[in-house]
């Protein structure tokens, strides 16, 4: 055992013990190194627990949830912006967006018509649809965060009806079957866990009622392994690693869904959430993509690593644990990933020379001066990049690609100034001599804006 994975070990055993679960179950995935998994405690069968156990995942069942959405968008069959109205009889609450539901701005009350936690039966879909006009909208849309899992049980059942199936059959044909997710099941398999209640004050653990969400599925029905949790998490962190050619999802469409909408509480910004996946910013931009579930004696947590020196391609981590009340383990995930980029950073590739840039754009490259501040052209990685004089070494640069059919202009794809336009001027002999960013003029020396160098009188 490398000093890493035994690393990964105490801290699943300390986190299971401290918080006192029956049964954790952990993975980390990372595309450089082999898959490695570990569970601690008891399934509360005659089945030993192990890396086939199944646990509920709760609210993980939300992503799978929103990448249906964006599958649907990216095939036509509906716009973020579109009213739920009009792809689902609804008699209330039909002008809300998709794209509010997706990210909870939209308003809605969280839970179905009904004591639903207290008598524990979730509606079938009929019953749901038909007590909407019950329903509160307890904010103003757009307001705030509010969570809702009505909101995205309304969703999955809108994906069902545009693909002309149930919710379960469209996410097992079009996500989990792709992915080769096998263990993810909207049904209790056999391998399940028993979740549990540990008394606070005792050591006895009861057991919780199996519970089956009905209609609310789309919210929070799923069981898993920490196995595919792990891929999952890696896939929505970075799909490149897991589906280079994007036949699941369009990454871009991906990066939509972690592109940050709102923050969960709107005085301690610590936390936003994008279309179905939470985002927790860890500091020097490094990110945590992914979700946490809940449900009677289970909880779950499933996220991804973006950004930061030594971050492997791929790299992910997944908590499932057999406790309901157990909260601090979700903080798990993120102290693996921690420990992941601490104590196994990727291997740095060695620097190799690579070909001349193009003739036409060399004249290009150097420094530039715009609203009397400095930046730097350069040719990296087979494009046109620039980055400000003084820009801390770990923000991105903007990156450009040529306007197909206009050489001297280029789309800025990436970075600062991400969408606009860089337009280059050229003397007679063919040099560059000025150039105009998002319409900014950028000249070869510090220059008023009427032109005039700051030194002259």
């Amino acid at each position: 055992m490398t000093t890493a994975l035994g690393r990964y070990e105490r801290l699943v055993r300390q986190s299971q013990a401290d918080n006192r679960v029956p049964a954790v179950a952990a993975a980390v995935h990372r595309s450089d190194r082999p898959l490695w998994t570990f569970e601690v405690g008891t399934s509360g069968t005659e089945r030993p627990l192990d890396a086939g156990t199944r646990f509920r995942i709760g609210s993980i069942t939300k992503t799978f949830t929103a990448l249906l959405v964006m599958q649907c968008r990216d095939d036509g069959l509906l716009d973020l912006d579109d009213e739920v109205s009009a792809h689902l009889p609804v008699p209330a609450h039909g002008e809300l967006t998709i794209a509010r539901l997706l990210s909870h701005t939209a308003g809605l009350a969280r839970e179905p018509y009904g004591d639903v936690w207290d008598t524990m039966l979730a509606p079938d879909l009929d019953t749901m649809l038909a007590d909407l006009a019950k329903v509160e909208r307890v904010l103003p849309a757009g307001r705030r965060f509010h969570y809702s899992n009505l909101g995205f049980s309304l969703l999955g059942h809108l994906v069902a009806r545009l693909r002309g199936g149930t919710w379960a059959e469209v996410l097992h044909d079009r996500v989990l079957r792709p992915l080769g997710l096998d263990a993810t099941t909207v049904d209790m398999p056999a391998a399940a866990a028993v979740g549990y209640l540990v008394d606070a004050y005792s050591d006895h653990a009861r057991p919780e009622p199996p519970t089956d969400f009905g209609a609310v599925s789309p919210a929070g029905q799923l069981w898993s392994t920490a196995t595919d949790m792990v891929r999952w998490a890696a896939y929505l962190a970075d799909p490149a690693a897991l589906d280079p050619a994007g036949d699941v999802l369009a990454h871009s469409s991906l990066e939509e869904m972690r592109g940050l909408r709102t923050v969960t509480d709107d005085a301690v910004w610590q936390v936003g959430y994008g279309l179905g996946l939470l985002m927790l910013p860890q500091g020097e931009r490094v990110v945590h993509v992914g979700h946490d579930g809940a449900m009677p004696g289970f909880l779950a947590g499933a996220y991804g690593r973006r950004g930061g020196t030594g971050t492997p391609p791929g790299c992910a981590v997944a908590v499932l644990g057999s406790s309901g009340a157990a909260g601090a383990l979700l903080e798990l995930p993120h102290t693996l990933l921690a420990a992941t980029v601490e104590h196994d950073p990727v291997d740095i590739a060695p620097w190799q020379p690579g070909v001349a840039p193009p003739e036409r754009y060399r004249s290009v490259l150097g420094r530039w001066w715009s609203e009397g501040f400095e930046f730097v052209f350069v040719w990296r990685n087979g494009c046109l990049q620039a980055r400000g004089a003084d820009d801390p070494k770990g923000r991105p640069p903007a990156v450009f690609a040529p306007v197909d059919g206009e050489p001297d202009v280029f789309r800025t794809v990436s970075g600062r100034g991400e969408g606009e336009l860089l337009r280059l001027t050229r003397d007679p002999a063919g040099t560059v001599t000025r150039m105009h960013w998002v319409t900014y003029r950028y000249t070869r020396r510090q220059e008023t804006f009427d032109g005039a160098p700051p030194a002259e009188p």
